[in-house]
């Protein structure tokens, strides 16, 4: 396994600890920015996922520079991605941060791309995240990091900056996942 896809698995194996510092009740307090109190185990869950996050283009970077890019590589980032978007926002419906019907949309997409990923590759066909992915996955990133954070800085002026991003990953989700399909059409056609 080449350094690229180590990190992405690297990413995998930071969900559990994402999860186990979001959902344990540690009792590790507080701190107040401004008006807003911040948990300590949502400020180290952030901090967890945006480490987990970065790695996604970390991992990219080198198999672009050092023509490290594999089939393996190719379908592992993406579903690092959506595993670790998926728990995320899991996470934050569970704490009341995020509406299920925005979070049932993006996983959903995330399900039906991955489904489709997995016809394609049945048929010796891999495909790669496209830019519109990439956007998606990052809209998704930044508004999750804002939401964790208890949309901190944002909330010091009183700007729903974390509402407004969620929106924006829903739109991207659905853009994408359109584009998609619609570009892998043909896998649609060979199966009737």
């Amino acid at each position: 396994m080449n350094l690229p896809n180590k990190i992405t698995v690297a990413r995998i194996m930071l969900i559990p600890f994402f999860l186990i510092v979001m959902l344990v009740p540690f009792g590790w307090g507080s701190i107040r920015i401004g008006g807003e109190v911040l948990p300590i185990a949502h400020l180290v869950g952030a901090l967890i996922f945006i480490v987990a996050s970065t790695t996604d283009w970390i991992d990219g970077y080198y198999a672009r520079k050092y023509g490290l890019v594999t089939n393996l590589g190719k379908f592992l980032d993406p579903l690092a991605d959506k595993l670790l978007v998926s728990a995320a926002l899991i996470v934050l419906v569970e704490l009341g941060f995020a509406p299920a019907w925005m979070v049932i949309i993006i996983i959903s997409r995330e399900f039906a791309v991955t489904g489709l990923r997995l016809v394609l590759a049945g048929e010796g066909e891999v495909v790669a995240a496209n830019m519109l992915g990439k956007i998606k996955t990052w809209t998704q990133i930044i508004a999750i990091a804002a939401l964790l954070l208890h949309n901190l800085p944002f909330s010091l002026i009183a700007f729903p900056f974390a509402d407004l991003a969620l929106w924006v990953a829903v739109i991207f989700t659905v853009w994408s996942g359109w584009d998609y399909f619609a570009k892998n059409k043909h896998a649609f056609a060979r199966s009737k």
